[in-house]
């Protein structure tokens, strides 16, 4: 009988501390279709992630298996104006001006959530996000996904994230969503 998956908060240090298992984890994420990452992007990440615990308002959870990491989610609050980096300006300019600021800023941002293969298809991923997203300020949280991810786009919508951006960003390939308790998901346009 396997070991059940147990979820525990992480402070940024605790995750920094677990580096190795956290490259393995967003390796076997991401390292497949539609990702098809390679072994940089993990690499990338781990580099990435000293800045990212440094963000106000981050939060971790990791997911394991006998003290074996085997899932992370890790978000933080989106600052207010939204930053000029990353995929935020094509967010913002699918979003306009005022629902950039009244449903990203300040919300929690969802940055990552990766499973590893030997935990797929458990409920460890939806715990992860649920776990992360918990204490959101009035619910209000969001995070980004490729629209060539179909599988984690129809994972969202079954936990009741609503896309918020029809089409994608000006085509990029990239799709806002919104978190079931967040507010500003009851004035998401629906899909043509």
């Amino acid at each position: 009988m396997r070991t059940p998956v147990v979820l525990r908060p992480l402070t940024g240090s605790e995750l920094l501390a677990r580096h190795e298992d956290a490259r393995q984890v967003y390796a076997e994420a991401f390292g497949g279709p539609p990702w098809s990452e390679d072994a940089s992007a993990a690499d990338g990440f781990i580099r990435r992630l000293s800045d990212d615990v440094a963000h106000p308002g981050f939060t971790a959870v990791g997911a394991f298996r006998d003290d074996r990491l085997v899932g992370l989610a890790t978000a933080w609050t989106t600052p207010t104006p939204l930053p000029s980096g990353r995929c935020y300006p094509r967010a913002a300019a699918a979003l306009g001006p005022g629902r950039t600021a009244q449903w990203l800023c300040g919300s929690r941002e969802v940055d990552e959530l990766a499973v590893s293969a030997d935990a797929r298809g458990q409920g460890v991923g939806a715990a992860l996000l649920e776990r992360v997203t918990a204490d959101a300020p009035d619910g209000r949280c969001w995070l980004l996904t490729s629209v060539r991810a179909r599988d984690a786009m129809s994972f969202y919508r079954r936990l009741g994230w609503a896309q918020a951006t029809h089409p994608a960003c000006e085509n990029t390939g990239i799709a806002v969503f919104l978190g079931p308790r967040h507010p500003g998901r009851t004035a998401v346009p629906l899909p043509l």
